[in-house]
């Protein structure tokens, strides 16, 4: 299954987070996310409460703190956008000339940052206590669409293959003496992408007739298991529900 071939997110425990039904945590991680993004962006306070759960949170769920900061780089890119806001937004200015800062953009910057992060730092424990095999089945729980859950499925089994597929093409380039690592060689690795690209397509043909000839109907079958027990969905409710708390109370301060 899939959980075998594409659990390296994963972090094997036997913490409460570890043991929850998936549909429970990932019904509460997007719950609390949507809650997040809904929090006006003044009350910094409120972004501090988020921070402040979310570590807590780290600390029951048994997973090192060092693992879930390096986990967080992913987030880099957005927040390397996000700098260039206040440089480039218009409307009312801070600042003199070269350091002239749009205050409107000092305010997107902060929601960018502050936001997304907590959003990826909510994925980062979700996947860490939770295998993608169990993902899957709880996403089936929660009746996400039968095509969604069969095209994550297929993408967990087959990421694996394809990486070392690639990671072959690669020594077989190399034994060769070529290894191209300049922009002026960018051919030899373009050739490579599609060359990956269309053994990638072959397969997913052959695979496609086998499943066909074995009598698939185009419908996965259905991992689902039994329903979550309600000391589940409690357990799992307390974060979004104290994170609504929160929310409700800054949008009162804030008007």
């Amino acid at each position: 299954m899939a959980g075998a071939h594409a659990s390296s997110l994963l972090v094997p425990g036997d913490s409460r987070l570890h043991r929850l039904r998936p549909q429970c945590k990932i019904a509460a991680a997007v719950a609390f996310i949507f809650i997040v993004v809904a929090t006006p962006r003044e009350q910094f306070w409120a972004f501090g409460a988020y921070v402040a759960g979310l570590v807590l949170i780290t600390g029951i769920s048994g997973l090192p703190p060092r693992l879930v900061l390096r986990r967080l780089t992913v987030d880099l890119p957005f927040l390397a956008f996000a700098l260039f806001l206040p440089f480039f937004a218009g409307g009312e200015q801070v600042g003199d000339g070269w350091w002239s800062l749009s205050i409107d953009g000092l305010w997107a910057s902060w929601n960018i940052v502050a936001k997304g992060t907590l959003g990826v730092a909510t994925s980062v424990l979700l996947t860490g206590t939770t295998s993608l095999a169990d993902l899957i089945r709880g996403m089936e729980r929660l009746h996400a669409p039968a095509a969604f859950t069969a095209i994550t499925t297929f993408m967990v089994r087959y990421a694996e293959v394809i990486t070392g597929e690639m990671q072959r093409m690669k020594v077989a380039r190399e034994s060769r003496g070529h290894d191209p690592r300049w922009l002026w060689q960018i051919r030899a690795i373009a050739h490579t992408a599609g060359t990956l690209f269309v053994r990638s397509y072959e397969r997913g043909e052959r695979v496609h007739l086998a499943m066909l000839s074995r009598g698939f109907d185009g419908a996965m079958p259905r991992m689902v298991e039994g329903g979550a027990p309600r000391s589940d969905w409690t357990t799992a409710a307390i974060l979004p529900a104290t994170a609504l708390a929160v929310s409700l109370a800054a949008w009162m301060v804030h008007t």
